[in-house]
């Protein structure tokens, strides 16, 4: 008894192990395949956003009809334990313990990750439930309260009543159709937002002449109605100045000393969407390393709008992307220290400004720059 009790504690363990093996598995892929959909939708600014949504969806019902037990498929462990389905514990053991350790830095800025679960295109009708505030459901959909209020010409946030239907934006901000005469910069100013912002939102679709169609609908992220303030955000505001090359130095979890490339005024922040910062400048100032390393990319390499652009490995796991700029000063493979000029600030590619578009990533996830650049 005792012998068959210790091996029913053995079976349990392993099969614990094996069934957590599974899902740390499931959770490595799905984060990749995560990765991919971001990038995917970020190429163009949305011009494959149909094709994604369409695709995912089918690849959805492909997966739940064949886990669903339609075809009278079933789980067979194997009775040669040790080993389930042919497979080694020794194997799952080790490939539990390589992908499911905790890495110290991104752990750091967990709450700047990239975050797809609810990624949206279109407003949806919400229906008022027993309970609900403005500010439960705002919260839910990760917008702010005013943005519900302003979409929905709500004067007191207090007067929602069960069963009664809201109308919630995919983003914080308002939403405009676009009518004769509205310019990208023109419906900017009315809302009292960033232009590039408008035109990075993927689910705008603007191509790259900026050119709008009447009757397009656009999504004004971080916009306020004329008249009114605009939304409360827990970010610093549009004024937040980058102090450029002469700032001080910032250290990085997990190593890495980061300094802000260059100098101006942040117009646009980290999103799930747009993984770094807007610096603009109309001065065009020199952008500098902002922090030593080896050139990777240096050109117009690509055609995901970010022009000119300048990568840099630097070596512990940190890269940092300086896009848009109008000159560059270096070359692929050149060693490069901190604070050394790399090129210059412009508005190449898909720019509505002279600007830089400027990203930190660690292990190749995007981090917002204002973790490290404080």
């Amino acid at each position: 008894m005792n012998s068959w009790h210790r091996d029913l504690r053995t079976f349990i363990k392993f099969l614990t192990t094996y069934l957590r093996s599974r899902v740390v598995l499931f959770a490595f892929y799905f984060e990749k395949l995560k990765n991919h959909l971001v990038d995917l939708l970020m190429f163009k600014r949305g011009a494959f956003q149909k094709k994604a949504w369409h695709t995912s969806m089918i690849g959805l019902s492909a997966v739940g009809i064949v886990t669903s037990g339609i075809f009278g498929s079933q789980t067979i462990i194997s009775s040669s334990y040790p080993g389930v389905g042919g497979q080694d514990p020794r194997f799952v053991n080790n490939y539990v313990s390589e992908v499911s350790k905790d890495d110290p830095v991104l752990n750091s800025l967990y709450d700047t990750h990239t975050n797809v679960s609810n990624i949206r295109s279109e407003t949806i009708d919400y229906e008022v439930k027993s309970g609900d505030t403005l500010s439960s459901i705002a919260k839910q959909f990760d917008i702010s309260i005013d943005t519900i209020k302003w979409a929905n010409d709500l004067d007191n946030i207090h007067s929602i009543k069960p069963g009664e239907k809201l109308k919630i934006l995919p983003i914080t901000g308002v939403v405009h159709t676009v009518k004769s005469g509205d310019t990208l910069e023109s419906v900017a100013k009315k809302y009292s937002a960033s232009a590039q912002a408008i035109m990075d939102y993927p689910f705008n679709d603007v191509p790259d002449d900026m050119s709008l169609k009447v009757g397009q609908v656009l999504y004004i992220p971080d916009g306020a109605p004329p008249e009114k303030p605009a939304p409360v955000r827990a970010k610093p505001t549009s004024s937040y100045l980058a102090e450029g090359p002469a700032s001080i130095t910032f250290s990085a979890p997990g190593g890495g000393n980061f300094i802000w490339p260059t100098k101006g005024v942040l117009t646009q922040y980290f999103s799930w969407y747009h993984p770094g910062l807007d610096i603009a400048n109309p001065s065009g100032p020199v952008d500098v390393a902002s922090d030593g390393g080896r050139v990777v990319v240096a050109g117009w390499p690509d055609n995901w709008g970010f022009g000119n652009r300048v990568v840099i490995d630097h070596g512990n796991g940190y890269t940092t992307t300086y896009a848009h700029l109008s000159n560059i000063y270096v070359t692929v493979g050149q060693v490069v220290s901190r604070g050394q000029p790399i090129g210059q600030m412009g508005s190449t590619g898909r720019s509505t400004g002279t600007h830089t578009h400027f990203e930190i990533r660690y292990k190749g996830i995007a981090v917002n720059p204002l973790a490290i650049l404080k």
